[in-house]
């Protein structure tokens, strides 16, 4: 039996915050391996323009390299139109063994937003919730929440512990002012952002 950990993002870009998540994940659930998977349209984010598919999957590959544990998964990338949560989910769940279980791995402020999500009951009937502290958010209300998504206290985890205060967005911010960037993500990735010129202004 299988323990498999789903850390999804737009990773533009992938950076140290997330690989973080996913040891401490993976160390705290005894977790078989994690899989990234880079969001095709996410539509929670239908108004902000994001990197091509290409360099953000190439971002994560280089990102993971070393990692034993880690996959990328395109399942998102290969499907076409907007990306949801519990469509992902379904989709990987058909790529499991008997008995193998997949934990889904979001922050505070998106499990505040589950009930806004497509299907949230179904989503919280494939997978198990693993909600981790993001700063500038406040814990989500569980009570309120299971009001709106019933059976969501039987299958969501909530991890305690120091909170990753690094974000994509200011990864971007210090690229486009020339900024360092090399405490923020992989080695690989920061020379990958340079070579293809990314989220540079104009």
């Amino acid at each position: 039996m299988m323990k498999i950990g789903v850390v999804g993002g737009t990773f533009d870009p992938v950076h140290n915050g997330h690989l973080a998540i996913a040891r401490e994940v993976r160390a705290r659930l005894s977790l078989t391996r994690i899989l990234f998977v880079p969001a095709g349209q996410p539509w929670l984010k239908a108004s902000r323009v994001i990197s091509a598919a290409e360099h953000r999957l190439e971002m994560v590959r280089l990102a993971i390299a070393g990692c034993s544990y880690c996959e990328l998964s395109t399942v998102e990338i290969d499907r076409p139109g907007p990306s949801y949560a519990v469509d992902t989910i379904e989709e990987l769940g058909r790529r499991l063994g008997p008995g193998d279980e997949l934990f889904f791995v979001l922050g505070w402020d998106s499990l505040a937003e589950l009930p806004q999500w497509r299907e949230p009951r179904r989503l919280v009937r494939l997978c198990r919730l693993v909600v981790i502290p993001r700063p500038g958010y406040p814990p989500p209300d569980l009570d309120l929440l299971k009001e709106a998504v019933p059976g969501l206290s039987h299958r969501v985890t909530l991890l305690d512990g120091s909170e990753i205060d690094i974000s994509a967005s200011l990864v971007r911010r210090r690229v486009a002012r020339g900024a360092s960037i090399g405490h923020l993500v992989p080695g690989p990735v920061e020379r990958y952002i340079r070579e293809h010129g990314l989220y540079l202004p104009g």
